[in-house]
């Protein structure tokens, strides 16, 4: 299953434990009322996906000037995920789809052996807007795990919500 522009984005709830410690579960309806960029990612300690958390974490100020929250989503599980974030100062929060259920609601998952050494079950490299009601503002799905989403076009479509 794909998601596409103008689609209402499927309801989840993952864990994660990177921003308190504790282990909490983050609901996509927890963020109604705001905007929200998911951006998924492949693997944590991974050269591309390690720079582009940074890089979201030290320009989170222009987000949230938007009135805009932005967390990651990878098949980690929430320990790999927390230990990541706190090496790195990655300050998003990070959310384990450990079972793989929200990436296939997402369709961002790679075919059978798609990712890098033959490996199953990873995430592409993406990225979502969910506008304050909850549609598909943005949607950016990569074939090859080394490329960015295209984060100005990003800010362009925040800045119009």
């Amino acid at each position: 299953m794909s998601i596409s522009i103008g689609n209402k984005a499927p309801e989840f709830s993952l864990k994660s434990k990177n921003q308190t410690g504790e282990i909490k579960d983050i609901a996509l309806s927890d963020f109604k009322g705001k905007n929200l960029v998911i951006l998924f990612y492949p693997l944590s300690y991974t050269g591309v996906c390690t720079s582009e958390m940074c890089s979201v974490s030290e320009g989170f100020e222009f987000y949230s000037n938007l009135g805009t929250d932005v967390i990651g989503i990878s098949v980690d599980s929430i320990f790999t995920q927390e230990a990541w974030a706190k090496q790195n100062g990655i300050k998003i929060a990070l959310l384990s789809d450990f079972n793989k259920e929200v990436c296939a609601k997402f369709g961002t998952l790679y075919p059978d052996g798609g990712f890098v050494l033959g490996m199953n079950g990873v995430s592409k490299r993406a990225a979502f807007i969910v506008d304050k009601e909850g549609v598909i503002r943005y949607a950016e799905v990569l074939e090859d795990a080394g490329q960015l989403p295209n984060f100005e076009k990003i800010k362009e479509v925040l800045k119009s919500l």
